[in-house]
């Protein structure tokens, strides 16, 4: 009966964690579609376009460093709170806007609300489940992220055509309210409670990642999460836009998107069941390889059988490695510093993202193609995977310091 109890709570926390995943990931998804959209609207440049997506990771960086600290100190339950209000808020008030200018403020602003709320989430849940299926836990709340973006491209398929992209942006300042049944809903991190508001200064957790215990951790943390993020944002941001600049029309464009982005489920769920069986090693520099040689096919694909099929396994691997990420990062430090050593990992790897869209945004104004950019894309990942292999401590089932 303790079992079947224990067993229900679990479920719940994932499901109330994975909800707000699921719109943070919707209003990332969102964006992709949006700047499609806009830059017809705007006649936005290329490089122009790349600058939307990179303000964006800019406040993510901002907020996965300022919120890390935060839940350290405050704890993980009230800043995930906090950061789903910001992100949507900001979003919808984005709808509103007339300019680039006024738009590109307000999606600092979002990107400060999802940078935060994602290595907290992670946090919360890695610290509330047992040992032997943690990893596989905080690989299912990341696949929430997927059915975010499902419902970005359905939302992108059936609102923009028809109402505009202002409608769509309206629609992510919904998940505000949800903040108001997570008060009441969502518990605390079970580990945070118990031992307390931590006593160290910022000065004191910053220098603890870098101390002798955690230097080797702490920096194949950062080169994982810059080189994973530049390439994921440099791609899938562009994805809607590159299937325009390849030919086809905008609304068949949502459509094939919305088919490579089926793709991202099994990729989550594969990743899950393998995390628990081959470790974080295993499944995080597997998954990372599928990626780049995906991106290399994609990047070359000149038929649409081939855009589709190469778009599908760069969506499976792709979340996969995210998943197997966010769940190996928190457990590379103890309870006082874990959310900012999550967070400070985040936030190095958001600057990735800032760089990501604005490169393939000058390649292309440049006169690239899509071949050498998504080439780029495709080494950088090989960079993270040896990073893991040399550099990463295997935690697969290891008690949480």
């Amino acid at each position: 009966m303790k079992q079947k109890k224990k067993q229900i709570s679990r479920n719940k926390l994932l499901a109330l964690a994975g909800t707000g995943w699921l719109f943070d990931a919707m209003d990332v998804g969102i964006l992709s579609f949006v700047i499609a959209a806009i830059a017809v609207e705007w006649q936005l440049t290329p490089t122009e376009m790349g600058w939307i997506g990179s303000v964006n990771s800019i406040g993510m960086a901002v907020g996965a460093f300022g919120f890390g600290l935060l839940a350290d100190r405050v704890g993980r339950k009230n800043v995930f709170m906090m950061t789903l209000v910001l992100f949507s808020v900001a979003s919808g008030l984005s709808a509103l806007t007339t300019t680039l200018a006024a738009f590109l403020v307000l999606r600092f602003f979002v990107g400060a609300g999802l940078g935060g709320e994602l290595p907290v989430a992670s946090t919360l849940v890695s610290e509330s489940v047992a040992a032997h299926e943690r990893g596989r836990v905080v690989v299912l709340l990341e696949s929430f992220w997927a059915a975010g973006w499902l419902l970005a491209a359905l939302i992108a398929y059936f609102i923009i055509p028809e109402f505009g992209w202002r409608v769509a942006l309206i629609i992510t300042a919904l998940p505000a309210f949800y903040a108001i049944y997570l008060r009441r809903k969502l518990p605390d991190s079970p580990k945070f409670e118990t031992e307390g508001e931590p006593k160290q200064s910022v000065i004191e957790k910053l220098k603890s990642l870098w101390s002798k215990k955690y230097v080797r951790r702490t920096l194949m943390l950062w080169i994982v999460w810059f080189t994973v993020v530049f390439s994921y944002y440099g791609m899938f941001l562009w994805l809607p836009s590159v299937m325009v600049l390849k030919g086809f029309g905008l609304i068949k464009s949502f459509g094939y998107v919305l088919i490579m982005t089926l793709a991202q489920l099994p990729g989550y769920f594969s990743a899950a069941w393998l995390i628990e069986k081959a470790g974080r090693k295993f499944v995080l520099a597997t998954y990372l390889l599928g990626t780049a040689a995906s991106a290399l096919f994609f990047g070359n694909a000149d038929t649409l059988p081939m855009l589709l099929i190469s778009g599908a396994l760069l969506s499976f691997f792709n979340l996969g490695a995210w998943g197997a990420l966010y769940a190996y990062s928190p457990e590379q430090y103890p309870t006082a510093i874990r959310a900012t050593g999550s967070g400070m990992a985040a936030a190095v790897g958001r600057i990735g993202g800032i760089f990501g869209p604005l490169l393939v945004g000058s390649l292309l104004a440049a006169g690239y193609d899509f071949g050498i950019i998504f080439g780029i894309f495709c080494g950088t990942i090989v960079i993270g995977v040896i990073a893991v292999v040399l550099l990463g401590t295997e935690t697969k089932q290891m008690e949480l310091e």
